[in-house]
């Protein structure tokens, strides 16, 4: 019987070296096909239903919102307040379809409020008709409040131009109007902007003290989203930050 001799150490390092080499590329391959077999993670709460809401822990309500005529599909998708987005798909005519938005209640008269104030960022398309808005409510629901911080396409707000004028942090197109249900004032920013923080309390006072257009109104919802007219296709409408602070 021939007799097996051992490897010199010299020897046993040249296959430990040559075993690690064609292990590597196995290993990799096999680390890749584990990541992408890996499932996407799923939003906290997410929506197809025309009216679909959730509220959240901290006090906001997401709200799906496909409230107008001739509306296609859409799907909102949401982890929090500051971290949400929309997938719509709504043809391309004339006529509001829907407003998903984010929101928060203040509860509070403009007289009592020392300070009002909200951010954002958002990403959103350069195709379809659309704006990026808020949506400020009386408790009483007898005036609307927009701004308008960015807009795209066959879109324009109701009523008659009122001038131009630099409140909370902001230059604005102003526009005063009645859609048949309420009062509505329209702020458009004169440039179009993805993030920034708006003042809101000085905007409310100079309805209420310097043009006399509403009294001290209980203020109720804060809304903020995408009020679409048109996203043929399919369009995705991102929120990465939003918030309403107010004392």
């Amino acid at each position: 019987m021939t007799r097996r001799t051992q490897p010199t150490r010299q020897k046993r390092e040249r296959l430990r070296r040559r075993s690690t080499l064609l292990l590597a590329p196995a290993a990799a391959l096999a680390a890749l096909l584990g990541l992408a077999a890996a499932p996407a993670h799923a939003a906290a709460w997410s929506s197809s239903d025309r009216w679909g809401s959730w509220q959240t822990s901290d006090g906001y309500t997401l709200y799906n919102n496909i409230w107008g005529q001739g509306a296609g599909s859409q799907t909102i998708e949401a982890n929090s307040a500051s971290d949400w987005r929309v997938h719509a798909d709504h043809p391309a005519t004339g006529g509001i379809k829907s407003y998903p938005n984010a929101k928060k209640v203040v509860g509070k008269r403009i007289g009592e409020l020392s300070s009002l104030s909200s951010s954002y960022r958002v990403n959103v398309p350069e195709a379809g008709a659309y704006n990026t808005s808020y949506d400020i409510w009386d408790s009483d629901h007898d005036y609307e409040v927009m701004l308008w911080v960015n807009q795209h396409g066959a879109v324009g707000p109701i009523g008659s131009p009122q001038g131009t004028v630099s409140l909370g942090g902001h230059t604005w197109q102003v526009y005063k109007g009645d859609n048949g249900s309420n009062q509505v004032f329209s702020f458009l920013r004169t440039s179009d902007s993805s993030q920034g923080t708006v003042d809101i309390l000085p905007i409310l006072r100079w309805l209420k003290d310097a043009k006399g257009w509403w009294g001290d109104e209980t203020i109720g919802d804060v809304q903020f989203g995408y009020e679409i007219t048109s996203s043929p296709g399919g369009l995705d409408f991102i929120t990465r930050q939003f918030g309403v602070t107010s004392r």
